[in-house]
């Protein structure tokens, strides 16, 4: 039988996300689904979509703000983008997403597996039942507006769907797993995300059994008519239910900072240490890709551990934005060469392991693991000392938000736009910037 996972509140947000930040989700979204099912298989990665901890880790890793329900969309909308080109490789679509994309997702499903041999007709059957299981038999004041459909292959699927409450300016999203499903109505979800909202009718829920029988009883017995006549006779003598058991459940704050309240420290400092441990020219010299420096080690390695952590290791999605910043300046511009560098060094370690030479790949485990071994001991910046550090430093990693270029301190007005920093291999590389560059010296890194 299918789990659930637990819960969360998701603050709405508005706005759009900015072409210069989804086109980097899109490939680090891409790479980072590479390198889990290189390494744990493609089922894997849809356990780890089904899992609303895991999910907001991931989208706070790739720059999108921490705690908002805009992480769903944006990641949805990533993921299509990215594996599309590679779903022939990986063997994984995604299917739907918001508004009018959610309601072609039967026909993408039919489509599909037209070409690579799954049922398509039974799942896009599927995914019209999720949808109303989530839309009539949970009642819970949110109406859906987002719908994602990620299938393999061999026709296992993962759902990840959203709805709204306008009123209480909140969204829940809905996750579930084919694997373990055998029925639709009795307690299918991997889990449920959402700020408890009052008095939840929910006839999935495996204690509600009886309850479906019942009515499906009365309503062949009695008849519409005659169902409405008992609900009548019962109106003002109905008992309190008993309560449900509680779930674990992940509190997304309105607040847009990053808190240290948000945040495990140890945590942290352990990813903290172990970048600085492993040193960034061994680092660089590992990975075969040169201009890495201990910035975006420390950037590597929260990767790793999106692509190889534990599912209790995300209790704090609010962590993962610590690597790439947020769109909103929160907790600071997306520094986007370190962005960069974290995507081509992620797609050199796995297109080496596409060629069977997994030791590259294999660095981001060791990192994974040095930095849970170090997080027991490891000491370090307290976290508005260590976000002040970076907004400091974010004009040297070009750093951006929606606001614009971020300019050096004490500098006025806005810098020009921004290129893409590309760094040349060799004795010295250029990093080049609106125009204007800057020469690394041989030996040297920046990021």
């Amino acid at each position: 039988m299918a789990r659930r996972s637990g819960s969360a509140d998701l603050p709405l947000h508005g706005g759009r996300v900015p072409a210069w930040l989804g086109q980097r989700m899109t490939r680090l979204g891409a790479v980072i689904a590479e390198a889990i099912v290189h390494h744990y298989g493609r089922e894997e990665f849809l356990r780890r979509l089904a899992h609303p901890f895991w999910f907001q880790s991931f989208g706070a890793v790739m720059g999108m703000d921490w705690h908002s329900s805009g992480i769903t969309t944006s990641v949805i909308g990533a993921l299509k983008r990215g594996l599309a080109p590679l779903s022939g490789e990986l063997g994984i679509h995604v299917c739907g997403g918001r508004g009018r994309h959610s309601r072609q997702t039967p026909m993408e499903l039919a489509t599909i597996g037209a070409r690579v041999g799954f049922d398509g007709e039974a799942l896009a059957q599927a995914s019209r039942l999720v949808a109303k299981v989530d839309s009539a038999a949970v009642q819970d004041g949110f109406d859906l507006y987002l719908h994602g459909f990620v299938v393999t292959d061999d026709g296992q699927w993962a759902v990840i769907q959203q709805g709204m409450n306008g009123d209480a300016r909140l969204a829940r999203r809905y996750h579930w797993l084919s694997e373990g499903l055998r029925t639709f109505v009795d307690t299918p979800h991997a889990a449920i995300e959402g700020q408890n909202q009052g008095e939840i009718v929910n006839l999935t829920d495996r204690r509600a059994e009886a309850s479906r029988d019942a009515q499906l009883d009365l309503l062949r017995d009695l008849g519409p008519d005659g169902v409405l006549r008992e609900v009548v006779t019962l109106q003002g003598r109905q008992e309190a239910a008993p309560a449900q058991p509680l779930l674990p459940h992940l509190i997304m704050p309105a607040h847009h900072d990053v808190r240290p309240k948000d945040v495990i420290l140890r945590r942290l400092h352990g990813a903290l240490a172990a970048a600085a441990e492993r040193g960034p020219q061994d680092f660089a010299d590992l990975l075969l890709v040169p201009g890495v420096g201990p910035r975006t080690v420390r950037s590597l390695a929260m990767v790793a551990e999106v692509v190889h952590g534990a599912p209790c290791r995300f209790a704090d999605p609010a962590r993962f934005s610590l690597a790439h910043g947020g769109k909103d300046r929160h907790p600071y511009p997306v520094p986007l060469a370190v962005h960069d560098k974290t995507i081509d060094v992620l797609k050199s370690a796995v297109a080496r392991a596409k060629l069977g030479n997994d030791d590259k790949l294999d660095a981001f485990r060791r990192l994974d693991a040095q930095a849970r071994q170090m997080e027991r001991e490891a000491t370090g910046p307290d976290l508005p000392a260590f976000i002040d550090e970076e907004i400091r430093r974010s004009h040297e990693y070009y750093g951006r938000s929606v606001f614009g270029v971020e300019p050096a301190p004490g500098a006025k007005g806005e810098q020009p736009p921004q290129k893409r920093p590309s760094a040349r291999p060799g004795q010295g590389g250029k990093v080049f910037l609106g125009g204007r560059s800057q020469t690394n010296p041989p030996g040297e890194t920046m990021f």
